[in-house]
């Protein structure tokens, strides 16, 4: 099996966890404020922290598997070669916003948090576990586009024969 093909297995399994945490911690927040007159007070902080990383784990999945949201007209009027150069350049922003933003800014936030001490108000859980989510996905975001480049390289070098 493809190494890109065992990661998305293992988002594919973590966002359906992750996802089905979110939806049974909705479901007893909702419970216990309304049926039990006692609202939980933990469950409104682990909704949004459960939110976050659907969010950008679902995001770094849907760049892998290249159905995220685009705006196409001009890819599509291309011919197939000048097609994967723009897409060959698309991908290369996508690795320097991911580098950049993602990875370092995210690194650099992970690691104040924790220096800081920082933890939530409920759960009182590091802010930095909180966050870590934020280089991962810029790291899995840069080697789908790595991997991206790559297979377009591959693809122009078949259209030139």
């Amino acid at each position: 099996m493809h190494l890109r093909a065992k990661i998305d297995k293992i988002l594919e399994v973590f966002l359906v966890i992750l996802t089905s945490a979110l939806v049974l911690d909705v479901v007893w927040q909702v419970a216990s404020r309304y049926l039990l007159s006692n609202p939980s007070s933990f469950t409104d902080e682990l909704a949004v922290f459960l939110l976050i990383w659907v969010g950008m784990a679902g995001a770094a999945y849907v760049k892998g598997k290249n159905e995220h949201l685009a705006i196409d007209i001009l890819p599509d009027k291309l011919q197939p070669k000048n097609k994967n150069k723009l897409l060959v350049f698309i991908n290369f922003m996508i690795i320097i916003f991911s580098l950049s933003i993602m990875v370092i800014g995210g690194v650099w936030l992970v690691y104040t948090r924790f220096q800081m001490g920082q933890v939530s108000s409920a759960l009182q859980v590091p802010l930095g576990f909180v966050y870590s989510i934020v280089p991962i996905s810029g790291l899995l975001m840069i080697y789908y586009s790595i991997d991206d480049i790559r297979n377009l390289i591959n693809a122009n070098k078949k259209i030139k024969r």
